[in-house]
């Protein structure tokens, strides 16, 4: 029997907690518990995972704006650089908690989408 798909939907602010500044210190310590839940569901279901990007995109635009020795990045730019670094935060956080269920043959698979 074919298991059934989760769509898992989490906004880029799941990432970053109120009063929290965004570090990816604090990002990855706040995929810890929603990826160790995905792992457990992962075991009876086939999972597809998206994201947000609002805060990360904002916060590497303003990055942009305190520099200007190097050339500035178009918007649709930062949002594809932060698509794939949070796609990178989600996968590898959603392993390390699969490996620690003693699932390690689960494909793990990140697009960057384009609209």
């Amino acid at each position: 029997m074919a298991r059934k798909t989760l769509l898992i939907a989490l906004g880029g602010n799941a990432l970053i907690r109120k009063h929290q500044r965004g570090t990816i210190r604090e990002q990855f310590a706040n995929l810890e518990i929603p990826m160790r839940q995905i792992a457990r569901l992962s075991r009876h279901h086939r999972i597809i995972i998206t994201h947000g990007n609002g805060p990360q995109v904002g916060n590497l635009l303003l990055q942009q704006e305190c520099c200007d020795r190097v050339p500035k990045l178009p918007l649709e730019i930062l949002v594809a650089q932060t698509q794939g670094q949070i796609g990178y935060m989600i996968e590898s956080t959603l392993d390390e908690a699969l490996m620690v269920m003693g699932i390690n043959s689960q494909p793990l698979v990140s697009l960057i989408s384009y609209v």
